[in-house]
């Protein structure tokens, strides 16, 4: 197994895995102890209602585990704004965010030589997927597609979640005034040297999708990430315009030309038209974007930490007090010098 001179952060998201935690854990921290030189385990609590919390703080205690920092949120959020959560909180050189039921942990090594190789953003895809309803399948596949259209990028197959960023497209991300709902295009979208991996894994276990929230968030993303709603609302609002003019034109000309015309149709016609429908429907999506703005500027963080745990003991403090030591040691050391 390779070896890299780094400090790795590793953030895991976990709700209601209280059977599994433990030994997630003790994994990551044998695979890690002797991958790099330093290390920490960054567990975010995504609102567990079963003994979750209790285990993480009792694996924080004086005699627990090292290397641990939790964090416990109060509400549960989506796996982004909890990967958020760990990722500003590191303080790694490099930051690795994995779901421990789906993606691979044996694979890590792989994307580490790459971003140890000058890559600031290293994504890995398992090609075998968990499975999924007919109905999640199709929504999904029509958000990506919008989504690229949009942005530019499949985010599925070219921004998963299993990720190796560099600190300094954390620093990036943190630039932004939401870097939790950013946080996950934001990676590939940034001009960043990348590269995108694959293997073959089976998932350890199967995690609910829910339709519905799976919509909401999928909606709050293409508006969030975009300026093209509003793109498409000044275009509906054109295409009216223009469309009215050339029916006034129409109605017009009919007037002019037709000699049995009914009496009061020009001017119904004039005041009143089809492009009611289009006025519609531009002041619906006006209205959801208006709506959406309101929402971000009045719902308040996207998250709250209930409750945060650290190891008592840290591996790279030990160093630092030895490093201390030594300076002092030297300093108070007077050489002699004979004759």
């Amino acid at each position: 197994m390779p070896y890299f001179p780094i400090f790795l952060s590793l953030v895991i998201v976990v709700r209601n895995h209280v059977e599994r935690i433990e030994r997630i854990q003790e994994e990551a921290a044998e695979l890690l102890s002797s991958l790099v030189s330093d290390y920490e385990l960054i567990f975010v609590d995504n609102a567990s209602n079963d003994e979750s919390v209790a285990l993480l703080k009792k694996l924080t205690g004086e005699n627990g585990k090292p290397n641990l920092q939790v964090y416990a949120l109060t509400k549960e959020v989506d796996a982004d704004t909890a990967s958020w959560v760990g990722l500003e909180n590191a303080l790694g050189d490099f930051v690795a965010v994995i779901d421990p039921l789906i993606d691979d942990l044996a694979f890590l090594p792989a994307m580490l030589e790459k971003a140890v190789g000058g890559m600031d953003v290293v994504f890995a895809s398992n090609t075998k997927k968990q499975p999924q309803s007919l109905a999640y399948r199709t929504a999904d596949a029509v958000f990506n597609t919008l989504y690229r259209s949009f942005n530019g990028i499949h985010l599925a197959k070219e921004a998963p979640h299993y990720r190796v960023l560099s600190k300094r497209v954390v620093n990036f991300i943190l630039q932004h005034p939401r870097p939790a709902m950013t946080y996950r295009h934001l990676p590939a979208t940034g001009g960043f040297a990348r590269i995108n991996l694959s293997y073959s894994a089976e998932p350890k276990a199967a995690s609910k999708k829910y339709l519905g929230s799976s919509i909401d968030r999928g909606m709050r993303m293409l508006v969030s990430t975009t300026h093209l709603p509003m793109r498409l609302v000044t275009s509906l609002s054109l295409f009216g315009a223009v469309a009215n003019l050339v029916y006034s034109v129409y109605v017009v000309a009919i007037a002019l030309f037709k000699s049995d015309v009914a009496t009061g149709w020009v001017s119904l016609s004039l005041q009143q038209s089809g492009m009611f429908f289009l006025i519609s429907l531009v002041l619906l999506v006006l209205g959801e974007y208006i709506l959406h703005m309101a929402s971000l500027s009045n719902e308040g963080p996207l998250y709250h930490v209930g409750q945060e745990f650290t190891s008592a003991h840290m591996t790279r403090r030990d160093r630092l007090n030895v490093e201390e030591a030594s300076e002092r040691l030297s300093w108070h050391t007077t050489p002699v010098i004979e004759e």
